[in-house]
């Protein structure tokens, strides 16, 4: 193991217990800003300490396995030989586990995420094509035993959605699927298309991690609410009650809106929780931009006019442009079996991390 890495990893423990230490006074714990966050990076150093602690416990037996292979006695030689060579090999996989432990992480990892999906170029198809994702990521959160919540939606008379904006609670959440932010292209032959000719349309599909009002500070002087009648299904009490809410936040623009509650309040607090992640994203996004580090993955900001994935009914196939990968399962993938395009995502984003790109 490199040195540097040998000394990074005793600051961890030093740091690990100073942390434990501040847990455990009274005014830390009402302080709740500060608790959560060292409370995050105790949940960080937790694990590079622990394997760190079993890699320096090798060392300790790889010596005693050295004296015993230098045995005049055949068998208990060989032993050690043995115990020399599988030691030597779980040493190899810690300091592995402990360079990915290492790596810098992205604190919004465990958030829970709202997404929003758009229909974009391609008039219904793509209306219908947000629709097919839409079912793509809850029949994927599903697999993942992941609840989903609606917030708001505009059907397309077509089929599929305008516009659909909906919750994913569950674990590590954010960390899975914040590379999905972007425009996705679809190739097929719409059902509406009676020549059979190919067409090429597209999504946008936007993915915030939720934020929580310690997160975002919003001044209620600089919001614009608006209540309106439900155009969706609810029976009478849709028509008879305004129970949408539309709230816009003036000093940026941003606007957000929520029906898919009988109750104006609910509604209210569901928007909430969407400007906030909206505004949250927009700060995450400035921050990396005033630190020149933008990755190529454009990870969390949104950037609706980058094309990173192709799906081509056709070939089967499902492109993802940021990295070049590429798999002929597209079939499965609408069917929410994405761990193999996302796993892909996130190994290439963790080499370019230990690449020094970061």
């Amino acid at each position: 193991m490199e040195e540097s890495m040998y000394q990074r990893l005793e600051v961890a423990i030093k740091r690990l217990k100073e942390i434990d230490e501040e847990l455990m006074d009274e005014n830390v714990m009402k302080d709740i800003k500060h608790f959560r966050e060292i409370s995050k990076e105790r949940a960080v150093l937790e694990p590079q300490v622990e394997a760190f602690t079993r890699y320096k416990q090798n060392i300790e037996d790889l010596a005693g396995a050295v004296e015993m292979s230098r045995d005049n006695d055949p068998e208990m030689s060989e032993m050690g030989k043995e115990e020399v060579k599988r030691i030597e090999e779980e040493q190899e996989k810690l300091e592995e586990e402990l360079k990915e432990l290492l790596l810098p992480k992205d604190p919004n990892d465990d958030k829970n995420i709202i997404v929003e999906i758009r229909g974009a170029v391609g008039g219904d198809e793509a209306n219908i094509f947000a629709g097919d994702l839409f079912r793509m990521y809850t029949r994927y959160a599903e697999s993942q035993n992941w609840k989903i919540q609606m917030l708001d939606e505009n059907p397309s008379e077509a089929g599929g959605f305008s516009l659909v904006s909906f919750k994913i609670s569950g674990k590590m959440v954010y960390s899975k699927l914040k590379f999905e932010s972007g425009a996705h292209r679809v190739q097929r032959v719409p059902k509406t298309e009676a020549s059979g000719r190919i067409h090429t349309s597209t999504a946008t599909v936007l993915v915030m991690p939720e934020a929580e009002e310690i997160d975002v500070e919003i001044n209620p002087n600089d919001l614009q609410v608006d209540t309106y009648h439900s155009q969706g299904a609810g029976g009478q009490n849709v028509n008879k009650t305004e129970s949408a809410v539309r709230i816009t936040h003036v000093p940026t623009g941003i606007v957000v809106a929520c029906q898919t509650e009988k109750s104006q309040i609910q509604n209210r607090e569901i928007a909430m929780q969407m400007l906030r992640a909206k505004m949250y994203a927009t700060l995450l996004s400035e921050q990396q931009e005033a630190r020149g580090n933008e990755r190529k993955l454009k990870i969390g900001t949104g950037e609706r006019s980058e094309k990173i994935r192709t799906y081509n009914y056709p070939q089967n196939r499902v492109t993802d442009h940021r990295i070049g990968f590429t798999i002929q399962k597209l079939d499965r993938v609408m069917e929410g079996e994405l761990d193999e395009v996302i796993n892909a995502l996130i190994h290439y984003d963790q080499s370019q991390k230990m690449a020094g790109e970061e």
